[in-house]
Order: structure tokens, then sequence, then C-alpha cells
């Protein structure tokens, strides 16, 4: 087994390093290889910035969006026990986008964009799981939808509020990559670090509340504190991804599925830390396609990652109510 993940790992490293590389090649001017590493060396300043500052930031701030909402995927669904229980679909990440443009409308600091967005999103989470507790696979759907649908409506009227610039937030509803810069990758750092920690000092006690809340309390596990803690923290990794890039949907679906069925396994010892960079190899490959397909206009993300996970979420639903 350890060798298994061993190979995997170097050659998810391999891929990683491919894929940067042919990003960093890729923009509104194709650079060859030999092009690439000649402005990077270069002694005009014009040309590396266009590297350094332009490109590269973009790359790390898609892998840092796909490693947080892959995560965070991957915990939701776990303390959910529902293979579809993403934060885009049962409305974390609508709760977020509403407190994220709140703090745009009050002019607030970038950075408060994701702390109003972690506030709202984690209180709307707790309701969401006080709820969801008794109910049923599609009860939770339509708490999904009818949050998404209220707070979307808000996000919306505050948005006409905005006036001249709601064509900036329209776009950045629409999860768009293209502004990313150093300050902003340096911001989303700290909490994809800290609820990765988190994640991992309780990877035991993940996978020891899969087996029910009886076991668990059997085995000297508060379920349903850790339950909310997780919860909690994975509403930070959804906040700060939203606002800074808006609503890119599925991530915390596609991966977290594919993960599971590619190794055979539900144990979050494995889980999680490949789940969280296959969202990140994710992320950026849609991002490099986004903005190369239809080269010079650019496609924003979300409506990339909406288009490979609606089929997928369409599928597993149907699966979960035996319809397929």
């Amino acid at each position: 087994m350890f060798f298994k993940n061993f190979i995997w790992s170097i050659s998810i490293f391999i891929t990683y390093l491919g894929v940067i590389f042919i990003s960093l090649c890729l923009g509104d001017e194709n650079l060859s290889p030999i092009q690439l590493i000649s402005h990077l060396i270069s002694e005009n300043e014009i040309l590396r910035q266009i590297i350094i500052d332009g490109r590269l930031p973009r790359i790390i701030m898609a892998i840092l969006i796909g490693m947080l909402l892959a995560s965070s995927g991957a915990i939701t669904q776990n303390v959910f026990s529902n293979p579809i229980a993403d934060p885009y679909i049962i409305g974390i990440a609508s709760a977020a986008t509403f407190g994220a443009v709140l703090a745009y409308l009050l002019k607030l600091p970038d950075y408060f964009y994701g702390i109003l967005g972690f506030f709202c999103s984690a209180f709307f989470t707790l309701i969401i799981f006080k709820i969801s507790s008794k109910s049923s696979i599609a009860t939770l759907l339509i708490i999904g939808i009818a949050t998404s649908s209220f707070l979307g409506a808000f996000t919306s009227f505050f948005t006409y509020l905005i006036g001249e610039d709601s064509f900036k937030i329209v776009a950045w509803l629409m999860g768009n990559i293209g502004s990313a810069s150093w300050h902003e990758v340096a911001i989303l750092i700290p909490p994809l670090f800290l609820s990765l920690l988190y994640f991992y000092i309780h990877r035991n006690e993940l996978n020891i509340i899969l087996s029910g809340d009886d076991e668990a309390r059997n085995l000297g596990v508060d379920a349903r504190k850790l339950k909310i803690n997780l919860l909690i923290i994975s509403s930070l990794s959804v906040s700060f991804a939203i606002s800074f890039t808006g609503l890119i949907g599925f991530v915390g679906l596609i991966i977290p599925h594919g993960v599971r069925i590619l190794f055979k396994n539900y144990n979050n010892i494995l889980i999680i830390p490949f789940c969280t960079v296959f969202g990140g190899l994710f992320l950026l490959i849609c991002d490099t396609l986004a903005r190369t397909i239809i080269a010079p206009i650019q496609i924003p993300i979300g409506i990339l990652t909406a288009f490979i996970g609606s089929p997928i979420f369409l599928y597993l639903t149907l699966k979960a109510k035996r319809l397929l």
C-alpha cells in the first residue's frame, strides 16, 4: 500500500509540474518552452513580470482554490454521510457569497470578504446541519436549493445597489481567477493551512464517525461536536475561496467522489490529502482550458466546472434515489 501511494504521489507531482509549465506557456500570447525560459531569465523586467506577476499568481491561485473546495467537499460529505453534500449544492457557498458581496457593498478591505463570508456560511451551515440530522437526502437538497435561492435574492439585490460596478460582481459570481495577485495568494494560504491541519489532526475521528454516532460515542468520540467543528472549519475554506474567485461549483462534489472510486477506499487518512492535491490539479486544468479554448475570450471558470459537474450531480442523485 505504501509503495502504491508513493507511486501515486510521484505521478501527481510530475503531472503538476507538467500542467504548471504548460499553463505558463499559454495565455494572451502563447510561448514556446524556450521562449518561456528566456522570459524568466531575461533582463527585461516587463517580460519577466508577464510570467512572475501575471501568469504564475493565477496558476497558484487556481491550485489553492481547488484544494480549499475539494478538501471542504470531502469533509462535508463525510459529516452528512452523503455523496452529494457538496458546499455548493447544500447552500454553504451561497451563504459565503452573500457575506462577501455584503462586505464589498460596505467597502470593507478585501480580507474582510472572506471573514464576513465565513460568519454567514458558518451560521447557515449550523442551521442546515441541525435540520438535516433528522432529514432524508431529498430534504437536504430542498434545503440547499431554498437556501441558495433565498440568499441569491439578497445577493442580486446588493449587486443592484452597487450600481456601475455591478458588472464586476456579475463576472465574479460566474467564477473568475483572472484577477489573481500575490496579495490574494498570501491571504488564501493561512485558511488552507489551518483547515488542512485541523482535518489531519482529526483524521481518525473522521473515520470513526463514518460508523455512526452511536458507535462513535462508544469509542469516546463526541460525533455531534466534532461534526459541527468540522463544518465550521469547512465553511472557513469555502468562504475564503469564494471571496476572491466567486462561485466555482461542483469541485467539492467531483473530486471526493472520483478519489473514492479511484482508490476504492473511504479512509480519510488517504482521502483527504488526495482530494486536496487532485482538487488543485483539477481546477488548474479547468482554468487553463477556460482561458485558452476560445482565446482571447476567457470563459468564467465556474461555467466550465458547472458543465462538468452538473451531469455527475444528476447521476449521483438518481443513483442515490435508486433510479439508475
